[in-house]
Parts: structure tokens; sequence; C-alpha cells
């Protein structure tokens, strides 16, 4: 262990959050992963930009304009020399964090001194797609939405361990771990209640850059704000249909949405630090996947953060900050009393997460890491966790140690 190298997270900087259609649904998705891209290069005008070893984004889809290897999209768009290469990385929910680890990995192998690494999303613009004939002359087609779970599904993959949509997997979660609905909606209205508290407080104005977005005619509107927090309470909660009567428990108030946005950050080794003039501001101790059941696959966060900290000797109590992904309060609920972390715990998503804040897929792991780094600047902690569900059955966490 000791021949590894330090790889810390520098400079990190996202776009606001869109709503399903919203205000950056007028935005490529390589255009949008180019955005932060372009804000660290600005901002960081000490850097030798042709020193970049690689540029690794995560991004869930890549069937529409996201296609063609998005990194590579992103680092030519962004203006960076055209000798910075790029890869994408498809970890569905977990794609932005994996990237970061993977960064990191590379950094600590000594294979690499300098990379950017992030994720983005343009759930809106994921396009509809069609199969292919398998018969001269067919005269039918099957059409599927990409914006958000299976299509052409494999009947082998069906049959083995079912194909639930990832509202049910949350059901599932509800019904095995004994999660209640009222639980749920009090988790999901601190979500809201602490993003609002973080927006008003001007929190995530500090990670944030400012998109010159477009409207349905073409004109430039500023985008600076995230769109998708709401104000919630219990009743208006309460009120809320269920996605799967009679008796299901997941709503559209304490689940995640549909979104748009797009996080990058500078991760560099201390001789990179040194070289470019960088701020470390936390160091990556590591990362952990794990597998678990699809049709349960919001609990992967579980298995994933116990492995990390068999690998790192920490313990769930060393976390000051932990940053986990509510893609929907059922799971979120089930993986922190899974961890034996409280279900209001001051520190779990202090300033809100995806219920309130949104999720677009390939942009949440940079997201969290983004947000766990300027946590723990704010409040001086050490550690902080950083883990999401993984569609198919899945589970990714990452250490960061305040530098």
């Amino acid at each position: 262990m000791s021949s590894l190298q330090d790889a810390f997270i520098c400079d990190a900087v996202r776009t606001p959050i869109g709503r399903l259609g919203g205000s950056l649904a007028y935005v490529r998705a390589d255009d949008l992963a180019a955005l932060p891209l372009q804000a660290l290069m600005a901002r960081n005008p000490t850097v030798d930009w042709s020193a970049v070893d690689e540029v690794v984004l995560g991004c869930a889809n890549q069937a529409g304009e996201d296609n063609r290897n998005l990194a590579r999209m992103a680092a030519l768009l962004s203006g960076l020399p055209v000798s910075v290469p790029g890869t994408t990385m498809n970890r569905l929910c977990a794609s932005g964090l994996d990237a970061v680890g993977t960064a990191a990995r590379a950094i600590r192998a000594g294979e690499a001194e300098l990379i950017i690494a992030g994720g983005a999303e343009s759930m809106t613009r994921a396009p509809l797609v069609m199969a292919k004939a398998e018969a001269a002359f067919q005269r039918s087609v099957q059409i599927e939405d990409t914006s958000l779970g299976w299509r052409f599904v494999n009947p082998l993959m069906k049959a083995a361990y079912g194909v639930e949509s990832m509202p049910q997997t949350g059901e599932n979660v509800a019904r095995d771990y004994q999660v209640s609905r009222a639980d749920q909606d009090a988790f999901a209205l601190r979500s809201q209640q602490r993003a609002a508290a973080a927006q008003a407080s001007g929190f995530f104005a500090e990670e944030i850059v400012v998109v010159e977005a477009k409207d349905a005619k073409g004109r430039p509107v500023p985008f600076e704000k995230d769109e998708h927090p709401r104000e919630s309470t219990l009743e208006t909660l309460a009120k809320l249909k269920v996605l799967f009567p009679p008796d299901g428990t997941v709503t559209a108030g304490n689940a995640s949405g549909l979104n748009d946005g797009a996080a990058a950050m500078i991760v560099a080794s201390a001789a990179a630090v040194k070289k470019h003039g960088l701020r470390p501001r936390a160091r990556i101790l590591g990362m952990a996947t794990a597998g678990v059941p699809p049709r349960v696959m919001g609990v992967g966060p579980i298995p994933a953060t116990e492995k990390l900290m068999a690998r790192t000797g920490l313990k769930i109590g060393d976390f000051d900050i932990v940053e986990l992904n509510e893609a929907f309060a059922s799971q979120a609920l089930a993986v922190l009393r899974g961890l034996g972390l409280p279900d209001d715990g001051h520190h779990v998503n202090m300033h809100g997460g995806a219920i309130a804040l949104g999720h677009p897929l390939g942009m949440s792991g940079a997201r969290l890491a983004l947000t766990a780094t300027h946590a723990l600047e704010k409040t001086g902690g050490r550690y902080a966790l950083c883990t999401l569900c993984v569609g198919v059955g899945q589970g990714v966490a990452l250490a960061l140690e305040r530098v």
C-alpha cells in the first residue's frame, strides 16, 4: 500500500440540474458534458491542459446525442487539446462515481497524473430507438424509450432474474425490508427541506457554473439554480397516488426524478498538484463495488460500503458526511438501516438528495463526490462516504478524506 500515489480531488464544478423537459431540454448531451470541462479550464489558468492523461465521464444512455464516446466528444467540444483522450463509463446510476474512482485508481497505480472525471446525462433528450428487422419484409416494429430502465429485454434474463421497472424494485425493497409509506414520505420531506435550506444559504451556488441554456426558439437563457426541488408537506405527499396499487408505497413524491445535468472535477497526483498550481481538496481513499439481486437493486450500497470499509479500515461511524443517492426513499431507508445509520441522521444527505435535486443518471455519482467534498470543507469533517444503488443489481461506494 505504501507504494501507491495519493489521488486528490481538486477543483470541481457542475451544472444546475434540470427537470425533464426543463431548462436544459434544448442542450445536447455532448454540449452539456462539455460545459463543466470548459468551466474547469477557465477557472484553472495555471494548468497545462495538454498534460491531461484522460477524460473519464459516466453516462448511462449513449443511445442518442451522447453516442460516439461522450467523454471524447465533450473533450473536443470543450476546447481541450486534441491530444487529450477520453473514455465513457456506464455503470448506469453510478457511472459518474465509477468515473471518479477509476481516475483515482489510475493515479494511485502510477499510470496517470492528471485526469478530468465526472459524468453527464440528458434524460430529456434520450431517444426512442427501434429494433432492426429480424426477417425480410417484416411488418412490425419494436420501439423503446431509452430514458430509463429495461429495453429489448432478453427473455433468458427475464426468466432468471425478472425485469422489474425501477419503481417496482423500490416497491420490492419496501416490502422485503418493511419500510412503511409514512417513513418514506417523511424521508422525502426531509430531502426537500434540506435542499431548500441549502439553496437559500448559497451552498449549491458555490458548486454550480451558470449555463447559457436555450429556449424553444434558440434564444439564450441563463440557468443557474437546480429546478427539480419543490415545496412539500407530509399532507401533500400522503395524498399522492401510489405507482402500484392497491397496496403500494412508492409515489412520485418519494422517488427521484428524470433529469438533465453534468459535473466534472480535476483528479490529480501530488506531483501534478504542485506542477499545475492546483489546490487539493479531498483525498480519494478507495472505491468498492458489489452485486445484489436485480429485483432489490436499491440495497446495493450495503455490501459495497461494507466491502469499502473492510478495504480502508474505516467504520460507518467514522464518516462525518454521507452522500447516499436517493433513487427511492424506500431503498435509501433500507440502506441506512442496513448500515446502522439513523433515518434522519444530520450528516446523511445534509443538503438534500436526489428526491429533491433530481437524478441525471450519469452525473449523479460525480455530484455526490463533489457535494461531499464541499460539505467536508464547510463542516470541517474528515471522512465522507459516497454511495449509489445501480440498476440490474449493483452498488458502488467511494471514500474521501478532507485535505
